[in-house]
């Protein structure tokens, strides 16, 4: 036998070994509904989740100067993730050959134990970190896995505890389009913090240190706070206004709309242009005013909270609180398609400026009925979401969302 004949037949082979693994996967991640117990497909999402996301984190530790957030890598401990990185590679390996040897959804769990593979074959948990650079572009890798896992492990749990909708999977409808929106928004926050800073600089330089910025920096820290929460709300009240009343701007705007389930994820469905638009016109005002570092962190987790648990599918008890600050309850009825919910409840944290401006619901009804754009015209899929401001037809002024 011929040696290239040897190594064609090899190849072969291992094409064959991985085409039904490979293949078992891509079709689990285009399905949707619940995952039924017993089967190793629980545990082997689990395995394969952290599988993808181990493998991410080292190609971090490779590359920490394009790949991390420079605001994040003097605050947290590296031998911390490197602890993290390492229970995650043995959860992730312990499961999935734990299911291969027990023959349970062993193509699927063969494919999440290749990741883990690979994250070790790189260096696992033991990546050396050197010094970098510290001004160099990056997309935030480091962003987007903790806050995937950190918000997956939150709020799944929530959402099961607490539902909305007790029937509601984990894998909804179009649950792939809303996490390609969650990965693709984590990269480009950074360009919106960029454009936020080049217009400071260049257009307000005039403001740095002034007279009443230290007077804002030096009140305490929680009605500081309160009172960043409530500029920032202001700005995204009239901002969020404006995309639902301005028919240019709602082409934009009904991507996030057009969501039909409401979940955690659901939220981050958004446009490019109006995320970077949006962040421009909240941060600027905050940073032109003063607040103090402690405070604008502070409100980053805040309004990073708000976000996510506001479209998520929940439902408390609220009392009175609910006309203060903005709850799931109250913001499913903005998602909602219902006729006395089009164009109500702007607001992203403080509920009673709906009630102030009289854009809050009125209804009898405890809930919406049903969610998403009037007439369900938007198209699936991220790339043709992105595309749809500049093929799609535009609102009318005042019309339903």
């Amino acid at each position: 036998m011929q040696p290239d004949s040897g190594r064609k037949r090899a190849r072969d082979v291992i094409e064959h070994t991985l085409q039904q693994p490979v293949a078992e996967t891509r079709e689990l991640l285009r399905s949707d509904g619940e995952l039924k117990p017993g089967l190793g497909r629980v545990s082997g999402v689990i395995a394969l989740s952290l599988g993808v996301l181990c493998l991410l984190a080292v190609l971090a530790f490779h590359y920490p100067q394009y790949l991390t957030t420079p605001d994040l890598r003097h605050k947290y401990s590296v031998d911390v993730l490197r602890q993290l990185l390492l229970a995650g590679l043995l959860v992730a390996g312990g499961m999935s050959l734990g299911n291969v040897i027990l023959g349970r959804s062993r193509n699927i769990n063969a494919v999440a134990f290749a990741f883990v593979l690979a994250a070790t074959a790189l260096g696992g948990s033991r990546v050396p970190v050197g010094n970098f650079p510290d001004h160099t572009p990056y997309i935030g890798l480091d962003w987007f896995i903790l806050d995937l896992l950190g918000s997956t492990l939150v709020f799944v749990v929530i959402e099961k505890l607490f539902p909305l909708y007790k029937g509601q999977a984990v894998f909804r409808k179009e649950w792939q389009t809303d996490l390609k929106h969650f990965a693709v928004n984590h990269f480009i926050v950074g360009l919106a913090l960029l454009t936020v800073n080049f217009l400071l600089h260049h257009l307000f330089g005039w403001l740095t240190d002034s007279p009443f910025q230290q007077t804002v920096q030096h009140t305490a820290f929680v009605p500081q706070l309160l009172l960043c929460i409530l500029v920032a709300d202001l700005a995204q009240y009239w901002t969020h206004r404006a995309y639902h009343e301005v028919p240019f701007l709602w082409r934009f705007h009904a991507v996030h709309h057009s969501a039909k389930t409401m979940d955690w994820l659901a939220g981050s469905r958004q446009h490019m242009l109006e995320l970077i638009v949006t962040r421009v016109a909240v941060l600027a005002p905050l940073y032109i005013l003063g607040f103090s570092e402690g405070v604008m962190n502070a409100y980053i987790l805040v309004v990073g909270f708000q976000a996510v648990f506001n479209h998520a599918n929940v439902h408390l008890p609220w009392g009175p609180l609910k006309y203060l600050v903005v709850t799931p309850d109250f913001h499913h009825w903005h998602h909602a398609s219902d006729d006395e919910a089009i164009d109500r409840n702007y607001a992203a944290h403080y509920a009673f400026l709906d009630y102030l401006f009289g854009t809050a619901v009125k209804s009898t009804k405890a809930f919406p009925e049903k969610y998403g754009v009037v007439g369900d015209y938007m198209p699936d899929g991220f790339v043709r979401q992105q595309l749809f401001p500049f093929r799609g037809p535009p609102k009318e002024a005042g019309a339903p969302d």
